[in-house]
This record gives structure tokens, sequence and C-alpha cells, in this order.
């Protein structure tokens, strides 16, 4: 008879790293594309995830026979991004109607807290349509923008119309210009981690400019009543 059965080593999966792009592809592929979209826009948890770079990471991995991670299928990231990240920001927007205020009160986090209130101001300074679409490409604001639009009683139609609009050219534009970049460029692995860094300061420009204009702002309000 046999000895005791053994424990086989854990699948690699579960030594993923959440917020390394390259990391969950390999363990995942495109249903990690869907999946980490889905949390990021649909789930206030999701909002510390690396939407940006997982598209632009994806996209150079679709190109055949120039990079030495895992090959994916540009068919398939394509889908997968878009179903996580309009069913995520769909569901997101569900949330909010049902009690997404509660769920902000409740969290403690100081970076959540400040991307709902730059969400709040896209949605007065912008309105509807153009804070939709502009949340997809700011981190963070684009977790808190779809509960908030629910919250705020922004009408389902008119956020379906541009959170479709806008998941639609973030995804594929992002997935493309990765892909698009990778046929282009031979050896584009070696490259890799410097294009995620420049993706990832790309994408927080947009909070620092804000964070600046508020700054500015405030310092011409305190100018203003002191000079009064």
């Amino acid at each position: 008879m046999g000895g005791p059965p053994t424990l086989s080593a854990p699948p690699a999966a579960l030594a993923v790293n959440l917020l390394d792009a390259s990391s969950l592809l390999s363990a995942f592929g495109a249903l990690g594309v869907a999946v980490v979209l889905f949390a990021e826009t649909g789930l206030l948890v999701g909002f510390f995830l690396p939407g940006d770079s997982l598209l632009f990471t994806a996209g150079l991995l679709c190109v055949p026979g120039r990079h030495s991670g895992p090959h994916l299928d540009l068919v398939q990231v394509l889908a997968a991004a878009l179903a996580g990240a309009l069913v995520g920001a769909q569901c997101g927007y569900v949330i909010g109607r049902r009690g997404g205020r509660t769920l902000l009160e409740r969290s403690r986090n100081r970076r959540l807290h400040q991307g709902a209130q730059r969400a709040e101001e896209l949605l007065a300074r912008y309105g509807y349509a153009r804070a939709v679409v502009l949340a997809r490409f700011v981190p963070v604001v684009r977790t808190v923008l779809n509960p908030l639009a629910g919250a705020l009683g922004v009408p389902v139609r008119s956020f379906t119309l541009w959170q479709v609009v806008g998941g639609a050219v973030w995804t594929v534009g992002l997935v493309l210009a990765g892909w698009g970049l990778g046929s282009s460029v031979p050896d584009i692995d070696r490259y890799l981690l410097p294009l995620v860094a420049v993706v990832l300061v790309v994408s927080l420009l947009p909070i620092g400019f804000e964070l600046l204009r508020s700054r500015r702002a405030r310092a011409a309000a305190a100018a203003e009543g002191e000079a009064r």
C-alpha cells in the first residue's frame, strides 16, 4: 500500500502579484483582464488595481514572437477588456443607487475619499457625459465615479451610453497602443518595465493637474479673502 497522499505544490496563480500587470497576465491571461477591470471599475475595493498598465501590457503580449512572455490573443483580450470594463461600470452604478454613499462613508481610505471628491468635481464641472468619459482615464476616479453617479441620481440611460463610449475608447485604445508598439519595436520586452512606468505616470497626470488647479484655486480664494 502506498504512503499517505502528499500535498501538491500550489499553482502559480496563488502567488500572483495583483499590483503587477505582467504577473496577472502570466497567471490568468485574457480572463485576468476581464476580472481586474470589473473589480477596478465596479467595486470600490478595486481602486488599487493596475488597469492602465494591464491593458497596455496585454496589448504588447498579443504580438507573436516579439517578446519572451506569454502570448495572448488580441481578439480575446479586446473582448475581455470591454466586457470587464463595461459590466463593471454598470455594476458600480447599480451599487451606487442602492447605497454607494454609505459604502464611501464607511471607508477610511484617504485615497478613495480623494477620488470621490474629484469625481464629484468632474460631474459638477463637465456634466454627465464628459465626466463619465473622462473618468475612465483617471485612476481611482474611474473606480468611484460609477457608484457615485448612481448615488447622485445620474439618469441610467445617460450613464450607460457614456460609460460604454468611455469604456470602449479607454480599453481598445490602450490595448491597441500596446499592440501597435509591440508590432513595430523588436525585442519590446526589454523595454517593458520603462514603458509600463511611462503609462502609469501619464495616467496619473490628470490627478496631478487637478491637484495643482485646486491648490491654485484655494490660494487665489485665500488671497482674495485677505484683500477684503
